[in-house]
């Protein structure tokens, strides 16, 4: 049975990261279905529509040999302004997108949170809700929905966790990701401390899995990739400008050759779009041993709140097209399957700055891709790595397995880690003291009190604190606490 998938894109960061995400995904099913039919693979993303007739009719999968007449995505696209919409539209993923799932605006929320949860929340709850509603019905068995947006701006923090919100009232019973983009600590939205915190602080309360991506982990990800494709080349590269994921177009690919102009944040949000081809591959494509979304929530997940899963994944870099397969783009590429094992465990791989060798698993899930993948290979690799890592002690063989035969496009194998790890209470904790810096001389709190009571702020830097202090309760707690055992003293007989 088909197993769909509705992506829903918000604000200008989080359609820009879906854009790229359509473009790799139409590339990798385009590799291994040649035969060019709508199969259950391809059904998890695309709907088949005939559209000779109308009203416009879906095509069922039924067989999986039916041709393909034109593929629709199975997206809702949500921006307050229009800009970045028109764009998209205009260009090669024109005809992917539904015209009739999109809701905008033209003033955009003004990198404030609160302009876009207390206004534009409402003011397009029931647009917004149509649009998901018929996407929803449109699939057989819907797995989950990934929510993409930032927290830094405005309509992304603010309408994107309204919608996650609006989620959990409408579709209880369907599973919540998204993933979110954390601003950088040099961020150019002076209020972005504020939207981070009070995004997060809704992310807490009703999201059911959060895979944070940071955007200066991507920057400095791209520059090291930009640095050995430089070697590779005999150093004809120049490196990408240090800016912020989805602050421009994201339609062409990261890897261009040398003396190809290349558009500056490709790159990073080819990253993140591939973290998502990564995460579904085992909904999409057959293997030993497949792995649904709800599984993640189910194995990674120890408690409601603590669902926020550090991702690092190898290969880094997104599929590079086929003129540019060279030593260029093979640079970056594993050479053996115990390599990328090694690799998703280090820091340089990480999608937000942390070291989680030296923080606590609560568990850890390996997602890996390729037809010489097997288990004993993922088996022997733990093996070989456990003694390394510290595995809270209630859960110390908390590993979570999976295995999908279709490697990514342009290498042998693949391999995702989610690893449910406290050193993500860090990154809250520069969050928080961010948030302090201007919460406590209360710049710019009056933009926000047009919309809102102050007391939101003082509820969502609890929220957060407390996840954090949750986080780090947990730290260190490898061993198992000493139990007091109780010892009979005897039978005592007088005389």
């Amino acid at each position: 049975m088909p197993r769909e998938l509705v992506t829903i894109q918000v604000g200008q960061c989080g359609n820009q990261v879906g854009c790229r995400f359509w473009e790799l995904a139409l590339r990798e099913h385009a590799a291994y279905n040649t035969k060019g039919v709508y199969d259950e693979a391809l059904s998890s993303f695309f709907r088949n529509v005939d559209t000779r007739v109308e009203p416009h009719r879906n095509l069922p999968v039924g067989d999986g040999r039916g041709a393909i007449r034109t593929l629709k995505a199975r997206s809702v696209i949500v921006d307050m302004e229009c800009g970045v919409i028109n764009e998209m539209l205009k260009g090669p993923l024109g005809e992917v997108l539904d015209t009739r799932q999109l809701v905008s605006d033209v003033s955009g929320a003004g990198n404030n949170w609160a302009h876009g949860h207390h206004l534009y929340g409402p003011q397009y709850h029931e647009a917004i809700l149509d649009k998901i509603r018929i996407t929803a019905e449109d699939c057989d068995s819907l797995q989950s929905f990934m929510l993409l947006h930032s927290l830094g701006g405005g309509t992304g923090s603010g309408v994107g966790t309204y919608i996650v919100q609006m989620l959990a009232d409408e579709f209880p019973g369907v599973f919540r990701f998204t993933g979110s983009v954390f601003p950088s600590e040099d961020d150019d939205v002076v209020t972005s401390p504020y939207n981070a915190l009070l995004a997060l602080g809704q992310l807490v309360e009703h999201a059911d899995c959060c895979l944070p991506v940071e955007n200066q982990a991507l920057i400095d990800i791209v520059n090291r990739g930009e640095t050995a494709r430089e070697r590779a080349a005999g150093g004809s590269l120049s490196a990408p400008a240090g800016t912020s994921a989805g602050a421009t177009s994201s339609t062409s690919s990261s890897s261009a050759g040398p003396g190809k102009s290349n558009k500056p944040f490709d790159g990073m949000n080819g990253i993140a779009a591939s973290l998502l081809l990564h995460l579904t591959a085992s909904v999409r494509f057959e293997g030993p041993l497949n792995v649904d979304l709800n599984d993640i929530t189910m194995n990674l997940v120890p408690y409601p709140r603590m669902h926020f899963l550090l991702s690092s994944m190898s290969p880094l870099q997104p599929p590079p097209r086929e003129r540019d397969v060279g030593r260029q783009a093979l640079a970056l590429q594993p050479r053996a399957l115990d390599q990328v094992f090694g690799e998703v465990f280090s820091r340089e791989h990480q999608l937000i700055r942390a070291d989680p060798r030296h923080a606590t698993y609560l568990a850890c899930g390996l997602i890996a891709r390729g037809h010489t993948a097997t288990i004993a290979d993922i088996n022997r690799n733990i093996a070989r790595l456990r003694p390394q890592l510290n595995m809270v002690h209630w859960n110390s063989e908390g590993f979570k397995l999976g295995i999908c035969s279709t490697p990514p496009v342009g290498s042998p194998f693949g391999l995702l880690c989610l690893a449910n790890n406290t050193a993500i209470a860090s990154t809250f904790g520069t969050m928080r003291e961010r948030f302090e810096k201007l919460y406590k001389r209360r710049f710019y709190t009056h933009h926000y009190e047009q919309y809102m009571e102050l007391g939101g702020f003082e509820e969502a830097r609890e929220c957060v604190a407390d996840l954090t202090r949750q986080y780090q309760a947990l730290e260190g707690a490898t061993g198992a606490p000493a139990v007091t055992r109780l010892r009979p003293r005897g039978l005592s007989f007088l005389p």
